[in-house]
């Protein structure tokens, strides 16, 4: 397993990073247990969860995979070998994250989340902390284009204030550094400048997804990644399992997520269908299992700073964990060449 530079941080972490959303729903204790251990022992040292998990979100269920991860680690008494990263809410009108108010990525909150993700992950620091989505109105999940649109009235919480929160907590030492997730290039570059003002800690990563069917952090955050350190974790690699072909034409395999939950609408749209055909014919063709075809693209991607896979059993981990890491250039050849056909199907 090979280390990559977490930003300017000094860390490295592994190129796979261990996804954990489905703890306590689809995975329980005793399944998560097994899939750390078996991640720690295969050179993964890098996890990542949040406060809003396990997926999907529900009051019932908020913190419940920082619990059991917090249980893991205290178990194993393995702390100090992981890199451990989680995230705080962005603006949300889902009370439950906040005792009935509403969640804003403010001093307040980001205080208020931390020292509850402290208590459930049972650490006294975090590695990297995240800013789970933007404070300010935007249309990131709604499925369509994830284009801007002028939402109007004001912004909300300034960078500045966001960023000065966690400058105190690293001064504190409750985290260590941050990153953002479902974030800009505008977002981005406002973070940077107001760190480079002195106001705070100063962008160590950015979380967004990225797979076969979704290439669009090539657009524009790329360019960041390389020129500010500032690499991509990359998560739905597998498209939340489209890119696998189990929903083919409308397949809803029993005891599979988007079947349990249907939470994959940006999935269910013209060309996506298309997409996966031809991606899957190019695995076939190349000897390659399809799941192995999407994973290896997004860990070789330069820009690319971890992998974030999810599993909701160990055998899917195993399966996950074997695939390779590169990619021979004709295949990435053809891959590209779907891409200029097919583009981003499914932001």
């Amino acid at each position: 397993m090979q280390k990559r530079p977490l930003g300017r941080t000094g860390v490295t972490v592994s190129e796979i990073c261990l996804g954990t959303m489905t703890y306590g729903q689809q995975t329980d204790q005793s399944d998560a247990f097994a899939q750390m251990d078996y991640a720690l022992a295969h050179g993964v040292n890098f996890f990542d969860t949040a406060e809003l998990y396990s997926i999907p979100p529900r009051a019932e269920t908020y913190g419940a995979t920082e619990r059991i991860i917090g249980q893991w680690l205290s178990a194993r008494k393995s702390r100090d070998k992981i890199v451990l990263a989680t995230k705080v809410v962005g603006r949300s009108s889902s009370h439950w994250f906040r005792n009935g108010e509403t969640a804003r990525l403010d001093r307040k909150n980001i205080f208020y989340a931390v020292e509850n993700s402290l208590k459930r992950l049972q650490t006294d620091y975090i590695d990297l902390y995240q800013l789970h989505w933007p404070d300010r109105p935007m249309a990131l999940f709604d499925g369509l284009s994830n284009a801007y649109r002028d939402h109007g009235g004001p912004d909300g919480v300034t960078f500045e204030e966001t960023l000065s929160a966690l400058g105190d907590l690293v001064k504190q030492g409750k985290i260590r550094h941050f990153g953002v997730s479902n974030e800009t290039p505008w977002g981005v570059s406002q973070f940077l400048r107001a760190s480079e003002a002195g106001v705070g800690p100063r962008l160590a990563s950015i979380q967004n997804a990225f797979h076969l069917l979704n290439r669009q952090f090539e657009l524009g955050l790329a360019e960041f990644a390389f020129r500010e350190q500032t690499g991509l974790l990359a998560y739905s690699p597998l498209g939340q399992g489209f890119l696998t072909g189990k929903y083919l034409h409308g397949a809803r395999p029993e005891g599979a997520r988007f079947t349990l939950f249907a939470r994959g609408q940006r999935y269910e749209k013209p060309g996506v269908d298309e997409a996966i055909e031809d991606y899957l014919a190019l695995a076939k063709e190349a000897g390659l299992h399809p799941v192995h075809l999407a994973l290896a693209f997004v860990t070789s991607r330069p820009f690319v700073t971890a992998n974030i896979i999810g599993a909701t059993n160990l055998d899917q981990l195993k399966l996950i964990l074997d695939a390779p890491h590169k990619l021979d250039p004709e295949i990435l050849r053809r891959i590209d060449a779907i891409h200029q056909l097919r583009g981003n199907p499914a932001p």
